[in-house]
């Protein structure tokens, strides 16, 4: 038994040994997360804080030392950065702090705590890869993103290029590289003795060399970045520049007397911060400038301080020209600044008059989902093959409408020169010299107003106008006209007719009597006969117009007594604008803007041909990170150009109009539209949340009503969604997807009453239908379907993130085939689902599927079957089904009300309903409901839901994510490093709480056997002399 004894004290050792060891070992594990940094973090991030009135800098580094000392106790969280250069004696409105990563939330919180601070936000920086790319080097179109993965700096898109394209130009003139300047008739105004002189040129660029010999009048050229230089090294800075003003033979620029303030606001890596652009805007606006030109932009126009400060430069009577982008040609696909309605945004030609296929095209996506576009760009200039000055001599081409943006601020400061220098503040705006641009300029035939806006610049013209200028607002554009086709796109593609939803024309006011006006009273609509007094209009508009620009915009409704009306209707629409008195003035002005229409109207078109397209549940970027919809492109990962059928569904809609179809846009909830006018409701690539009256509203429907529903679903996998997350170094935090392609949960949840269901694969792979090839892209799976169903299956690739193991065993594709089709009848309505809406997105389409569209739509509306899509053999005989907790799930890791219109928001009717139903909660609901929530974010209980007392069961709990499942490592240690710690601060035990409580377990239990060791020592001196030892 002493050998048991032994044998036990040495297993208690072991096992106190072993608990020790696993606790260090535990400790390591557990700090690996803080260890094992995706990207490497700086130890100091730097912030911009915006304060609420202008004072020299050394005034608000006192202000903010003074108000956070106490909080701080003269700790170093946060330290103050001078910044020397030109702005540094002048006052201003914001400061860059360097703050300590580990303390940022306390202390950005302090500093917005504080009166005097506006807000506090990232110092974010903007790169321009590639611009020139050297002397020789070809520029390429190279943008913020590359094989997937995100570039440093600023979301930006690409600028001007080396084209290398052949154009057989149609003109004798055009055999040889010609004057740009001569094609605008600038020689005219050079004549005349108008040359830029006395013109304060602002080029934000990369610099200028002071010695160049292109140029005669660089008066001053300042630096701003983080480089000891003034010089241009890139080439960029230098060539914009000689377009504007050089005087070479070779490459002559439009007013060569101007005065040229280089702003060097780039470094020789082509990286900016948005604290430079700040300081030098402010420094733009201290000096008096009178032109700027900026060539770069992005989507990102939630950039706030960057955007607010543009606001504040034009306000100050600097009139700014930008590039309108290099995305074309793709619609919805707006750069800012030049999409700001108080910029003078510039898109590009080539020399046959045609719009430059990679010039952007409108219209501007502020507005959508629930809303609808201004017009933009604003004019249109040359930007092909354009001539320009090198760095150090000499001349070369560039494409681009970063090109084109400098040809017009060449125009403008050539029309500034011909109003005498002390006339010029008083009666040139940018409002001002944006309607001579917009009134003088030629229209294009061919071209839409959501790609040439008003047309070409037309400098003469545009002299003439401003010639004999006298202040005044006007609308732009100023006619709408549905019988000029096809400038007046989309509009002309579809009449109006009564019992539609509203049809919307967004319209900018400018307003050149000054920087600040107002709506003296509401819009007036004059109809010009008595059938014109069938147009219903409502007008939603700016309450001020400031910064010398407002917006307009109506909303057009054809009267229920005009069903049966064919004709046009024609009529004015005026508003009346006032303004303070000018300098020496003593009376306000006023001034009366006219709208002309010119509308066709059709009778009432069937319900069978009549679709109505849900924009109101779409997200896109920005504000939130909503990925692209296909994952094989990898040089653009962001969903921003709206999803919209004027925008990247534009040829979609060209599609279904000339099939016969007539097709409405909802920007409000399910409803807020009436389903007895609809024969198909269109859910495509949506992303949002619905709310439970939605749900309840549809299924009744479809079920009571008739009305038939097409959904085009996308891709929605956890697994890939965590892989997609990456840093970014310029808001120092972390971007996580906020959904998937398509919301498929909340997709789901809308299907469920009729047993319909997609999963979470992510399916790639080329299939055939009815002798036509189809590129499935990213595309998800149907695992739901009601028996008596027609499905179709096919084998594809799945490389979501648990399927790309399976595909690969398998030999590169599945072993089962695919359900990636489903339609089926449901009483006197239809119902048909497809997994991948890229085949009807222009963005980055690889093959489409309109004639299958056309097909389904024909069933849905017409109860036309197709025999290949409706044969025996795809006939569901029993239901196809997978259990609910195995259906895509939400991730619970991030705060999906943030980009939600539904989650945390009321229901209600927005101004793009029809007018019977706004600001009420739809048709037929007459109780306040509850909104739809996600796991782990509070309902705003909003009262009774809608049909409580409905014996339809319909599931509305989401479901919860499985985080072991959710972390595709598949340890649950490593689970933090796929939180969005933005988004959903996470409660979690310190790292040395698991081993600690395996050591103590370790230790108790070596205590406990030393316990019994004694005892039974103890036992063994009381025990009878037979040796005999009593029982443990």
């Amino acid at each position: 038994m002493k050998t048991n004894t032994h044998n036990l004290f040495k297993i208690s050792i072991i096992i106190l040994f072993i608990s020790i060891s696993i606790s260090i070992s535990l400790f390591h594990f557990t700090k690996s997360p803080q260890t094992l940094t995706l990207t490497p973090k700086s130890p100091r991030t730097n912030y911009i804080v915006r304060f609420t009135n202008y004072k020299h800098a050394h005034h608000h580094k006192k202000y903010l030392e003074h108000n956070t000392k106490k909080k701080f106790n003269a700790s170093s969280n946060w330290e103050w950065i001078d910044r020397n250069n030109a702005a540094s004696r002048f006052p201003t409105d914001f400061g860059v702090v360097s703050v300590d990563d580990e303390a940022v939330n306390s202390v950005v919180e302090e500093f917005q705590r504080l009166e005097m601070v506006k807000d506090v936000t990232v110092d974010s920086s903007y790169q321009l890869r590639n611009l020139l790319g050297g002397n020789e080097k070809v520029f390429e179109r190279i943008g913020a993103f590359s094989d997937a993965k995100k570039r440093p700096g600023k979301i930006f898109t690409s600028m001007s290029f080396e084209d290398n394209q052949t154009v057989e130009w149609r003109r004798e003139l055009l055999s040889h590289k010609s004057q740009v300047t001569s094609l605008f008739g600038a020689d005219g105004l050079w004549s005349k003795g108008y040359t830029g002189g006395k013109v304060k040129m602002a080029i934000f660029d990369t610099g200028i060399r002071s010695d160049h010999p292109h140029f005669r009048n660089i008066k001053e050229r300042t630096n701003w970045t983080n480089e000891d230089t003034l010089n241009d090294n890139l080439g960029h800075g230098t060539f914009v520049a000689g377009v504007i003003a050089g005087e070479d033979a070779e490459c002559l620029g439009f007013a060569p007397d101007t005065e040229i303030y280089a702003f060097r606001v780039f470094t020789d890596a082509q990286v900016s911060y948005t604290s430079w652009f700040l300081d030098a805007f402010n420094y733009a606006i201290a000096s008096n400038m009178d032109v700027l030109n900026l060539s770069i932009g992005g989507p990102d126009y939630l950039d706030l301080p960057f955007v607010e400060k543009v606001l504040e430069l034009t306000a100050s009577n600097i009139i700014m020209v930008s590039a309108i982008g290099n995305d074309g040609p793709l619609y919805g696909t707006l750069n800012n600044p030049a999409d700001q309605s108080d910029v003078i945004g510039v898109g590009g030609i080539d020399y046959n008059d045609h719009i430059a296929s990679f010039s952007s095209r409108g219209m501007s996506t502020w507005e959508i989902p629930h809303g609808y576009g201004r017009v933009k760009p604003d004019v249109v200039a040359y930007g092909r093959e354009i001539m320009g000055s090198k760095i150090s001599t000499g001349c070369k081409t560039l494409s681009g409408t970063s090109v084109a943006s400098p040809v017009v601020a060449g125009v403008v400061c050539l029309l500034v020169s011909v109003i005498p220098e002390s006339e010029r503040k008083h009666l040139l705006n940018p409002a001002s010299m944006k309607q001579a641009l917009v009134e003088g300029a030629a229209k294009l035939s061919g071209p839409n107003m959501y790609e040439q806006g008003a047309g070409r610049v037309d400098l003469l013209e545009s002299y003439e106008i401003l010639k004999s200028y006298k202040p005044r607002a006007s609308i732009f554009p100023s006619v709408l006209d549905y019988t000029d086709c096809p400038y007046a796109w989309p509009f002309c593609q579809q009449p109006l007719y009564a019992d539609a939803m509203p049809v919307l024309f967004n319209t900018t006011i400018l307003n050149g009597m000054g920087v600040i006006g107002y709506i003296e009273s509401p819009p007036v609509w004059h109809p010009s006969n008595e059938e014109s007094n069938l147009l219903s209009i409502h007008f939603t508009y700016s309450d001020i117009i400031w910064p010398w620009t407002g917006f307009l915009a109506l909303h057009m409704q054809i009267k229920e007594e005009g069903s049966q009306f064919s004709g046009e209707i024609e009529g004015n629409v005026t508003v009346k604008v006032y303004s303070p008195p000018g300098l020496g003035e003593t009376s306000f002005r006023h001034s009366t803007c006219v709208l002309h229409l010119k509308l066709r109207v059709i009778p009432t078109p069937s319900r069978s041909v009549r679709v109505l397209w849900d924009q109101f549940h779409s997200i896109k970027y920005p504000p939130g990170y909503i990925p692209r919809d296909s994952l094989d492109v990898r040089n653009d990962i962001l969903d921003w150009h709206g999803d919209h059928l004027h925008t990247n569904f534009h040829i979609m809609f060209n599609m279904l109009r000339d099939a016969g179809y007539y097709i409405e846009t909802l920007g409000s909830p399910l409803t807020c539209f009436d389903a007895r006018q609809y024969g198909t409701l269109m859910l495509v690539d949506l992303e949002d949340e619905y709310f439970e009256e939605e749900i309840q509203k549809l299924r009744d429907d479809v079920v009571n009503t008739g009305l038939s529903l097409v959904v085009f679903g996308d891709w929605y996998n956890v697994d890939t969604m965590v892989k997609m997350r990456f840093f970014d170094d310029n808001t120092r935090s972390w971007w996580t997807p906020v959904t998937g392609g398509a919301n498929i949960p909340a997709l789901n949840d809308l299907l469920a009453p009729f047993g319909i269901a997609f999963g979470d694969r992510i399916l790639n792979g080329d299939f055939s239908l009815n002798d036509e090839l189809i590129k499935y892209a990213s595309g998800t799976n149907i695992v739901k379907f009601p028996s008596g169903g027609f499905v179709h299956r096919f084998p594809f690739y799945d490389s979501s993130e648990s399927g790309a193991t399976h595909s690969f065993l398998a030999g590169g594709k599945d072993n089962a085939d695919s359900a990636i089709l489903g339609l089926v009848e449901v009483g006197g309505s239809r119902i048909a689902v497809y997994g991948d809406s890229n085949c009807l997105d222009s963005s980055h389409m690889v093959t489409n599927c309109y004639w299958l569209l056309r097909k389904i739509l024909d069933f849905t509306g017409k109860n036309v079957k197709d025999p290949i899509l409706f044969s025996n053999s795809v006939k569901l005989e029993t239901p196809l089904h997978q259990d609910d907790d195995q259906l895509p799930s939400r991730r619970t890791d991030l705060n999906f009300s943030t980009y939600s219109a539904v989650l945390g928001k009321e229901l209600i009717c927005r101004s793009d309903s029809r007018f019977d139903v706004w600001g009420t909660k739809g048709y037929g609901l007459q109780v306040r409901g509850r909104n739809r929530r996600l796991p782990g974010y509070k309902a705003i209980d909003l009262g009774m839901g809608l049909n409580s007392s409905s014996d339809i069961s319909i599931s509305k709990s989401p479901k919860i994510v499985d985080r072991s499942k959710e972390n595709s490592s598949g340890n649950k240690f490593l689970g933090l490093l796929y939180r969005d710690d933005l988004d959903a601060p996470v409660v979690f035990p310190s790292h040395w709480l698991v081993p600690a409580a395996v050591g103590v377990l370790g230790i108790l239990l070596l205590i406990n056997f030393w316990r019994i060791r004694q005892k039974r020592r103890r036992r063994r001196k009381g025990s009878n002399s037979s040796g005999r030892f009593s029982n443990l």
